[in-house]
């Protein structure tokens, strides 16, 4: 009967070895970097950058974290055994490029090198967001990113209702919440962060009770205030996305201006009867709303939704497509829709994406942010959830 030596032997025979310093070379070229030790062991500390699974896991797992069978990869564990029949267990799955580095993490911290303790999660955490963790774009370092995340919503209403429901359920650790503005019966057929029995309560507080019994990681902080020219600049500072759900054309401005001023990204979002749109405006990476809309347009062009009214799942759609822009910028994940603009007509569910440029015009630009005065827009055109089509 093979002992367990012969076994390691015959994996060995199969695989290719480096030491902690073709480890490391080959990290540096641009290996990634697999740890099939058990998770108490990875949360002790490990390499930097290393993706985590299990040894018993290994064969469900792989192809799911690291799709390209073609990448250069090391393997390691505590001391080199488990690796060394991962390598073999990889070779045997299609990876054709795939090293065990001898001494494991133990020989590469006695060295000195580089490592680090993982950031981890609670078992409640871990249970409650396990479809994310499964996801290797998220996993736990993207989990604890947007944890660690804050986000403002300008509006309570009917888009910041689904953005912020899916924004907390996804657990985006600091929520803020700008609106001034009582729950009332019409608000109910698209508004759904508010119900019947909070009729006449403030739409803040309405929103926090729903987000924080939807997720208690979730901190709610509330701004019921109109967001005017002297306390934005400090309701804004120090979130890292803002999401836009305003219903009129002043406030857009401000918030456009205030945003480039501090470089905060806004995923904006609008809608009007059966067709929405939303795009990302990011100051330092893109254009913004100023590009799109130079200047506010007539008050009789712009009819708000209490006058020409608006279907109510639309803001839904909407909504959604704005926490999923806001999860992406945050997790840096995809492609958002920085220069770009999504729009959608319901009628014949279409949607179409159109490119936005630069307008070499504007002079509100992140570049130019010291000079940028921040003023109020009121008076030039009517409230109204139109989008500038």
């Amino acid at each position: 009967m093979a002992t367990f030596r012969d076994l390691l032997s015959a994996a060995k025979s199969e695989i290719n070895e480096v030491d902690t310093d073709g480890a490391s070379s080959a990290i540096a070229d641009g290996a990634l970097v697999l740890d099939v030790r058990e998770p108490d062991e990875f949360e002790e500390g490990a390499l930097q950058n290393a993706i985590h699974i299990p040894r018993g896991h290994l064969e469900a797992q792989i192809e799911g974290r690291i799709v390209d069978k073609s990448a250069a990869i090391v393997a390691y564990c505590a001391g080199g055994v488990r690796s060394a029949f991962a390598a073999k267990t990889l070779g045997e799955l299609g990876y054709t490029n795939v090293v065990s580095m001898e001494g494991g993490y133990g020989r590469w911290k006695d060295e000195g090198r580089d490592w680090k303790k993982p950031v981890t999660l609670t078992p409640e955490q871990n249970n409650r967001y396990k479809r994310h963790l499964l996801l290797p774009e998220v996993g736990v370092a993207g989990q604890t990113k947007l944890l660690d995340a804050k986000v403002l919503m300008l509006g309570a209403g009917g888009l910041g209702s689904p953005a912020a429901l899916y924004l907390a359920a996804a657990g985006v650790g600091t929520i803020g919440i700008v609106d001034m503005d009582d729950v009332d019966s019409s608000n109910l057929q698209r508004q759904i962060l508010h119900n019947i029995d909070r009729i006449g309560d403030r739409k803040v507080d309405s929103a926090k009770k729903t987000l924080t019994m939807l997720n208690p990681d979730v901190n709610v902080v509330t701004y019921d205030t109109r967001l005017d020219a002297s306390n934005i600049m400090d309701i804004l500072e120090g979130y890292d996305v803002v999401v836009d759900g305003a219903d009129n054309f002043p406030s857009r401005y401000l918030l456009n201006d205030a945003s480039v001023k501090l470089g905060i990204p806004v995923v904006h979002g609008s809608i009007f009867r059966f067709e929405g749109m939303v795009s990302v405006f990011h100051p330092t990476a893109g254009p913004t709303y100023r590009d799109m809309v130079p200047e506010p347009p007539p008050a009789e062009l712009a009819p708000s939704c209490a006058e020409a009214g608006v279907l109510g799942v639309l803001p839904g759609i909407i909504g959604s497509i704005q926490a999923l822009e806001t999860i992406k910028v945050i997790l840096d994940l995809g492609e958002p829709l920085i220069g770009r603009i999504l729009t959608v007509d319901t009628s014949d569910m279409e949607f179409r994406v159109f490119n936005l440029k630069p307008n070499p015009e504007n002079e509100v630009t992140y570049e130019n942010r010291d000079r940028i005065e921040i003023k109020e827009l009121d008076g030039l055109c009517a409230p109204g959830l139109a989008a500038p089509h």
